[in-house]
């Protein structure tokens, strides 16, 4: 029994000690550049990820989103035509926020792809103004404003959102914190799939398939292929609750891991939900091709009609959403993402 409880000491401590030397700082410098519509988030002179807001995709959004070693971990499509990038969902595009069903309105879907007669059915998030930003050793701050608005220019949510950034050797973290206000008489989050805090990510991150699908083609064109050439694609999910594959859709549980490799670079992508948020813990939407996101609101489908939230708020209401982004250059443990779950919880 003693040397049961010795080895796991030296067990627990060396986990310590490996993630405490992740602890060295690297500089983070916020560069607004209202001209493009852009910030960029800087690690060691190099892009780490930009919050964008052009007026073609519908909300605003981080993309693209570099690994430590400077590997893509998003898709490019449909803001770039890289050859064997999926072409289906254009609007899963970086990291964003939004929701399928607020007020019978569709924030999700919403994209150029979306016909004009079918328009008055979609909701669309404009960023409003940048209200802060501050750079620093291996942390930085990025505040912004947004307004969630109906086909008819009518506001039904005020958002503010912080996304606070840290780097460390070989990891990079973003904390989003987003304030949901109702400036209507009512809004109502009707149970809905399509939710909330969300990733699309590269090909490499997939999970490998041989489902006949369309790719872009090396001249940019979407070309229809019967079988998928699955050598670069590596990627596997794992949950909190130790589900792995395919079947974490529809599951629960407090975190998610979805791990691959990119040109030789291990990476890990990890999505952590936040005690506070409504919904805890959140049941995962993520998907074998590349559609990786926390819905802490949709429960009716996810869970095959055994929960149901259809969460609302009235004219001044507020409501905050929580969720930790990681992006590693290793496969985390269970126990390394425990510690980044647990120290996040306590924010």
């Amino acid at each position: 029994m003693k040397y049961s409880a010795i080895i796991l000491i030296m067990i627990i401590s060396s986990s310590s000690l490996l993630f405490a030397q992740k602890k060295s700082k690297e500089k983070i410098e916020i560069q607004v550049n209202e001209a493009q519509n852009k910030v960029d988030v800087m690690v060691g002179g190099k892009v780490f990820t930009s919050y964008i807001y052009p007026d073609n995709i519908m909300k605003p959004v981080l993309w693209p989103v570099m690994s430590p070693a400077g590997n893509m971990v998003t898709r490019s499509y449909p803001l770039i035509n890289k050859e064997g990038d999926r072409t289906d969902h254009p609007h899963h595009v970086g990291i964003w926020l939004n929701y399928g069903d607020v007020n019978g309105l569709d924030f999700w879907n919403n994209s150029e792809a979306i016909p004009a007669e079918r328009k008055d059915r979609y909701g669309t998030i404009y960023h409003q103004s940048i209200e802060k930003v501050k750079s620093g050793k291996g942390k930085g701050l990025l505040e912004t404003t947004s307004s969630w608005k109906s086909p008819d220019n009518v506001t039904l949510l005020e958002e503010e959102t912080s996304f606070d950034f840290k780097a460390m050797t070989g990891m990079r973290i973003i904390d989003r914190t987003t304030e949901l206000k109702a400036v209507v008489d009512e809004v109502k989050f009707t149970d809905n799939k399509e939710g909330m805090f969300a990733i699309r990510v590269s090909r490499e991150m997939e999970l490998p398939t041989d489902k006949p699908t369309e790719l872009m083609d090396s001249q940019g064109i979407k070309t229809r292929v019967e079988k998928m050439d699955n050598t670069y694609v590596k990627g596997d999910y794992r949950s909190s609750e130790g589900i792995e594959g395919g079947d974490v859709w529809g599951t629960r549980g407090r975190w998610m891991k979805l791990s691959s490799e990119i040109k030789g670079e291990p990476v890990s992508l990890v999505i952590i939900d936040h005690p506070d948020n409504p919904g805890y813990p959140t049941y995962w939407h993520a998907r074998d091709y590349g559609l990786f996101a926390a819905n802490t609101l949709g429960q009716k489908a996810l869970s095959d009609g055994e929960n149901e939230l259809n969460y609302s708020l009235e004219n001044g209401e507020t409501a905050t959403f929580k969720y930790r982004f990681v992006v590693a250059s290793e496969d985390l443990s269970d126990a390394a993402i425990n510690e980044l779950a647990d120290e996040y919880a306590k924010q």
